[in-house]
């Protein structure tokens, strides 16, 4: 007879049960992603129960199974979005992941609480300087003020909003913005503020 082996989320630390960690990462090319790549990496290799869950992979024809999804959200008690920063906003496939997913009845409404009280955490990497996300900047706005429509979803579905973890520079153009190695540091070194912060609510 085989042995027995408890489930990854059963594990204790002290006395505290682990937090199921479910991480919805959206990227429309992760396979060539130096920053987001390095950042699941990392997760996945930490010591924290985490499900990451790559939606343009599984639903490239944005033809997401909502059931399945809400089932992994119902199990969670963390949720990450893992994204770069796409004009000002999330990627079409996690946009239309949030409009489809956290519907009527189960997200929001009379009867719709079924991801209140758990916490929800952006973690973004972004290709300007930080500089130009300011009042003077050209793009104006500073990431937290381009974030209030996902924070009011939060609001809306009853989930307890984090702050943002974000890292500016995490665009590499060959002989015109950054070097990989630069990016790839920045990257690994956001994953250990994420890692924090998510080793902290466990």
């Amino acid at each position: 007879m085989s042995e027995s082996h408890p489930k990854k989320w059963d594990f204790f630390i002290g006395t505290q049960k682990m937090k199921n960690i479910l991480v919805i990462a959206s990227h429309p090319n992760i396979e060539h992603s130096y920053a987001n790549k390095i950042i699941l990496s990392n997760l996945e290799l930490s010591s924290l129960n985490v499900e990451i869950c790559h939606i343009d992979k599984l639903y490239p024809t944005y033809d997401i199974n909502i059931e399945a999804e809400q089932s992994k959200l119902i199990k969670a008690d963390v949720v990450v979005l893992q994204f770069p920063f796409y004009w000002y906003s999330v990627p079409a496939a996690l946009k239309s992941w949030i409009d489809k997913v956290l519907s009527y009845g189960f997200a929001y409404g009379s009867a719709g609480d079924k991801l209140k009280g758990k916490h929800i955490i952006p973690s973004i990497t972004v290709g300007g300087p930080e500089e130009s996300y300011s009042a003077t900047g050209y793009n104006h706005f500073s990431i937290k003020e381009l974030l209030r429509p996902l924070e009011q979803t939060a609001y809306l579905t009853q989930m307890i909003w984090n702050e943002p973890v974000y890292t500016h520079g995490c665009i590499y153009i060959p002989n015109v913005y950054n070097t990989q190695e630069e990016v790839e540091s920045r990257a690994k070194n956001h994953a250990n503020r994420l890692i924090e912060k998510l080793e902290s609510l466990s």
